[in-house]
């Protein structure tokens, strides 16, 4: 019989406070975290652990339900390019999370396996399960507190949800406020993999797979955006940034791309979190994705426009509006 669950990852500031999760039914799921983590590496747990906590049952196929592109990916197209040039990526740098990438690659062995892309906060029962489970374990730690570890698989070692020790990134940089995203600056994954890095083994996740998979891949280039090494880049930044593109600021000031521009290449990003509300598909060319973004200096509700330009997404409009 196969084995269909749903794996997902949670961070707190990402970085910061970090959950993974995998789910089955109420009787059969598992969870855990660390005190600091991304998404990222939440994401790759919950797959990481669903494997070794299936172990003990080769003979049944594994069904992985998950939301995150990245890992999806990862597992299933990138990995034997990365592993043929000494695990780098195809621009010659290290890749991320690379121990967990590597204790996953061995738990792959001997494995039937397929997965699955849902699309996360649209109300996937398992998706759900997944998520919650995965926030909550995040949460705990955040307070110093055990997560609840879960019933775990039938017939499984609890030493399964025992994370690799050298998965701990280092502290994220922290730096004053900035519009774009001007009021305040964001900073979502340091961990994030350089989407525009990829050749042939690792293509660009806006033109891989469906519909769906294609749209959602506007929230990576959010996240990527809102990284300080893209930031502080203006030539990929201009490449992110459509042509025409403004942004109403969460004072009211309308910012122009060449504004933006120039503004940013003075500041440093912040640490915050990134809370995908909704992900909507305006035309055949457009896609309306909104967020809430957590930082120090207070949250706030966003709107991004997302528009394809020359064959690939950039970003047209963007408007931010502190919350109360």
């Amino acid at each position: 019989m196969t084995i269909v669950a749903a794996a997902d990852g949670s961070a707190l500031g990402n970085p910061g406070p970090a959950g993974w999760a995998w789910y089955v039914n109420e009787n059969c799921w598992r969870a855990g975290g660390w005190d600091h983590g991304t998404n990222n590496m939440g994401e790759l747990m919950a797959v990481l652990d669903l494997f070794k906590s299936t172990a003990h049952v080769p003979e049944e196929p594994l069904h992985i339900l998950c939301d995150s592109q990245y890992v999806i990916n990862s597992v299933t197209k990138w990995m034997p390019g990365w592993k043929r040039k000494g695990w780098k990526k195809s621009d010659g740098k290290p890749v991320l999370n690379l121990d967990l990438l590597k204790e996953i690659d061995a738990a792959l062995v001997g494995r039937n396996y397929t997965f699955e892309w849902v699309k996360g906060h649209a109300g996937h029962e398992l998706n759900e399960a997944a998520d919650d489970r995965a926030r909550a374990a995040a949460t705990a730690h955040q307070g110093k507190r055990l997560p609840n570890a879960g019933p775990g698989f039938p017939g499984a070692g609890q030493a399964a949800a025992v994370p690799p020790a050298a998965a701990t990134p280092e502290a994220a940089q922290h730096g004053r406020a900035a519009p774009l995203f001007a009021e305040p600056a964001l900073f979502e994954d340091a961990g994030q993999p350089d989407l525009f890095s990829m050749l042939d083994d690792e293509p660009d996740p806006s033109f891989a797979g469906g519909r769906e998979s294609q749209l959602e891949a506007v929230i990576d280039l959010e996240r990527e955006l809102l990284a300080p090494a893209v930031r502080a880049d203006p030539i990929r930044l201009g490449e992110l940034l459509h042509p025409d593109f403004e942004e109403i600021g969460a004072s009211g000031r309308v910012w122009s791309r060449q504004a933006i521009l120039e503004l940013l290449a003075d500041e440093a990003a912040a640490e915050v979190g990134l809370d995908v509300l909704s992900l909507n598909q305006v035309d055949g060319n457009s896609a309306l994705l909104t967020y809430r973004s957590l930082a120090a200096s207070g949250n706030a509700l966003r709107s991004s426009l997302w528009q394809r330009h020359d064959g690939q997404w950039r970003l047209r409009f963007h408007q931010g509006t502190r919350e109360a």
